[in-house]
């Protein structure tokens, strides 16, 4: 689906229940400028500060992912605009600042009781100490995992490649699991030789 702009109204479909008067609150107190995209491999939403008179926030989330990871993901956006307010560009993009905002924004929305228990409970090690990246959060992402609307049939995440198993991505390449290092997992491409990092939650297909 293209990038567009959405109605605020709009906005509901994409948010879990109990959530979205929250959100519009913040959205409309600091000016938001809300896109919803399509997907992106690389992130899953973005955030550029106003940078100058009479310009918005700006906020992009990808808009296919489950109203759970949609929500945590606005949330990771809107720290990011918090931490500008209070600090302009004087901090790390992920520092302690950051992490600062972004608790108190799951703590906040925790609080309301909107996400099941098991999303709830992984959230806990977010609340401490934030991960920069969503890779970052492993074992939240393979709980919201679960509350995808639709699965891709015949793909699993590699986490649960048995290691020395072989597997296929997208682009048709053929790699063998190897060992964990640190949260990511070095396998080698079967063709080439050459090793490569996968992410615990990159979705493959056993072969």
């Amino acid at each position: 689906m293209p990038a567009k702009e959405h109605p605020m109204q709009a906005l509901s479909g994409y948010l879990p229940d109990g959530s979205f008067e929250k959100v519009v609150q913040y959205l409309h107190h600091y000016k938001v400028h809300l896109t919803i995209t399509r997907q992106r491999k690389s992130v899953l939403g973005d955030y550029r500060h106003a940078g100058g008179w009479g310009r918005n926030h700006q906020i992009s989330i990808n808009g296919n992912l489950n109203k759970f990871e949609f929500l945590i993901t606005l949330l990771h956006e809107l720290a990011h605009l918090l931490t500008f307010e209070l600090h302009k560009n004087k901090v790390e993009p992920h520092g302690k600042e950051w992490k600062n905002q972004f608790s108190r924004l799951l703590i906040d929305f925790v609080q309301q009781k909107i996400f099941p228990s098991d999303i709830e409970k992984a959230l806990q090690r977010s609340i401490i100490n934030p991960a920069a990246t969503a890779n970052g959060e492993t074992d939240l992402l393979l709980v919201l995992r679960k509350y995808d609307p639709t699965k891709k049939e015949g793909y699993v995440f590699v986490i649960d490649v048995p290691e020395g198993a072989v597997f296929q991505t997208d682009n048709g390449k053929v790699f063998r699991k190897g060992e964990k290092r640190r949260k990511r997992y070095t396998c080698v491409e079967i063709k080439t030789g050459l090793q490569y990092s996968f992410s615990a939650i990159s979705e493959v297909r056993l072969i």
